[in-house]
Parts: C-alpha cells; structure tokens; sequence
C-alpha cells in the first residue's frame, strides 16, 4: 500500500510555502491539490494510520539553514520489520524508500550524500526520531481546518540525533560538479 500511497503523492504539485507559513490539514491538502514536505509526510502518515501503522514522522535537519537548503519532513512506514519513507518533494533523489532499512537511522543516512547546497556542501546534519502525530495534543489533525504549523515545531524541537562529529564534518568532501549539475537538472 505503501507505493500507492507514494503515487498519489506524486501526483499533488508541490506547494512554495516561502510567502505564508502555514501546514494545511491532510484534509486541505486533497481538497486544494498541493503540498509542502510536510503537507505530504501528514498526508501519507494520516493514508497509513487508516490502515492501521501509527503515524510517524522523520524530520531531516540541516546544518547552517538558507534559502537553498531546508529540513525535509517524510512519513516513515514499517514493513516485514524493515523501515522505509514517503515523501512529497520536486527534488529527484529525497523521495521515496523502499521497505529496506533495518533502523531509522539506516533510513536516514540514505538522504546523506544526496543533500547538499548548490556550491556542494553536503549539509544534512541530523535526523528525528520517529515523531508519532497522535501523540501530540492536536485532535483531529487529518481533517482539522486550522493551521498545523505547532506539530512542524515540535517536530523540529523533538530529540535529533547528530549524524556527523565535528570532525567528520571538517573531513567532508564536496559534491563535484558532475553531481551538482545532475541535481540541478532533474
């Protein structure tokens, strides 16, 4: 079911939310056509708790934030004890993960070299652990018609865990050109 799910959210238009900050209801989103990263990972959490899995969140934080490199929110899903993602994004390789990954973490480190800023600085620093939207205190946020950007927040400042010491991140190497160009043009 998973992979419907991911084809549905494939078909909304991603939604620029630069000029109003706000995370619309799974509700919203179906009636309007378009979504936000996190739009998408409510829409496909709201899809899978339908059917019973509970409805987890991954949130994929940056380092340094600027107007070419944001967190990225997905949907994570459990499948024969393997752990995969959906995603609502335009870019080519932080969407969908197969059922394949045996931790979060696993999950997560599958984004790392995929993430970087224009100039290639590889800058995804660290990741969530599962957020579950029922257990925060917004009641009936698949349908609600108030703004969710509270459950974006406490998402955010929910426990991350570091993906990099800080030596490691001094040793890093740049995206080259070949992959900065193959990023731009897909």
């Amino acid at each position: 079911m998973s992979k419907k799910i991911q084809d549905y959210l494939n078909t909304l238009r991603v939604r620029d939310d630069s000029h109003e900050h706000i995370v619309r209801s799974p509700l919203r989103v179906r009636k309007e056509g378009s979504a936000t990263c996190i739009e998408g990972a409510l829409l496909a959490a709201s899809m899978l708790k339908a059917q019973g899995a509970r409805p987890l969140l991954l949130d994929l934080k940056v380092g340094a934030r600027n107007n070419n490199d944001v967190d990225h929110v997905v949907a994570l899903f459990k499948k024969n004890g393997a752990w995969g993602a959906l995603s609502m994004t335009s870019h080519a390789v932080l969407r969908y993960r197969d059922p394949i990954y045996k931790s979060v973490r696993e999950l997560a480190m599958s984004y790392f070299h995929e993430y970087f800023t224009d100039d290639g600085k590889k800058n995804l620093r660290s990741f969530s652990k599962p957020f579950n939207v029922d257990s925060y205190a917004i009641k009936n946020w698949e349908t609600s018609t108030d703004d969710l950007f509270e459950i974006a927040v406490a998402l955010d400042d929910s426990p991350h865990e570091n993906i990099l010491t800080k030596e490691m991140e001094r040793d890093l190497r740049r995206a080259d050109l070949i992959e900065i160009r193959a990023s731009n043009t897909l």
